[in-house]
């Protein structure tokens, strides 16, 4: 995980706590929210291209056929 993405996880997390805290006024956790939404797309867009990446190398190291599709854990 880059640098970049830890730190945007790191911010998601903190603007949730400001979300379930309640003390925001509706317009900046409207605010807040929008902000999470980019972040949220940033770190989505992070994380397929690590996945790209990852299948490029692992084809690359002849591994084409122990590529298997993620399930994450729920």
């Amino acid at each position: 995980m880059s640098n970049t993405l830890e730190k945007t996880l790191n911010d998601l997390e903190k603007l949730v706590e400001e979300l379930e805290s309640g003390d925001l006024p509706l317009e900046d956790a409207m605010k807040k929210f929008e902000e999470g939404i980019k972040l949220t797309r940033g770190a989505q867009a992070a994380l397929k291209d690590a996945e790209q990446k990852v299948e490029v190398l692992l084809k690359s190291a002849g591994g084409e056929d122990v590529l298997e599709d993620f399930e994450p854990y729920d």
